[in-house]
């Protein structure tokens, strides 16, 4: 069975569900915070400029998802799913953000929780690059019970911390 990088996943507080064109206002509305990006290596995402490429990059990666608030239907973030290494049985999650009126962790930890669930059905191990900067996901990652693992030759981004999930 092949990786369906963009499924719709729904918890109790959100759904997750493929990223469209369409999307756009609705998480630039979310993106366009400064804060959201404070402590992130791309602290310009908030610019729409900015901002556009990260969510053209988001629709080409074919990995992309949206989350929604199930309370309203409201668009409060991102994620997705990148890298799928089937001999490694491998995949990344990553640039995800959320609205600051949804941190604080239970809308990240489902959100985690759901992409995880659904990548351990074709992976025995997901990974997450945070930026060494990034106290705030850092700490998410260990509340979620990632494990920092050294460096690898040859990463895509050298800078940054790597968490390691296995099933």
């Amino acid at each position: 069975m092949p990786f369906d990088l963009q499924p719709t996943l729904s918890g109790e507080l959100l759904t997750l569900r493929p990223l469209r064109p369409d999307d756009f206002v609705d998480l630039y509305t979310v993106a366009s915070d400064p804060l959201t990006w404070e402590q992130h290596p791309r602290n310009d995402r908030s610019r729409i400029e900015v901002f556009r490429e990260f969510f053209r990059d988001g629709l080409e990666s074919g990995g992309a998802l949206v989350a929604l608030d199930r309370k309203d239907g409201q668009v409060i973030g991102s994620s997705r799913f990148h890298g799928y290494d089937e001999p490694r049985s491998e995949i990344e999650i990553g640039w995800t953000f959320l609205a600051r009126s949804h941190w604080g962790g239970r809308y990240n930890r489902e959100m985690k929780q759901l992409m995880l669930k659904h990548a351990f059905q074709f992976v025995g191990s997901v990974i997450f690059l945070v930026g060494a900067c990034n106290v705030r996901s850092q700490r998410a990652m260990e509340k979620i019970g990632g494990v920092r693992v050294p460096p690898r030759p040859g990463a895509r981004d050298p800078e940054s911390l790597i968490y390691q999930i296995t099933r």
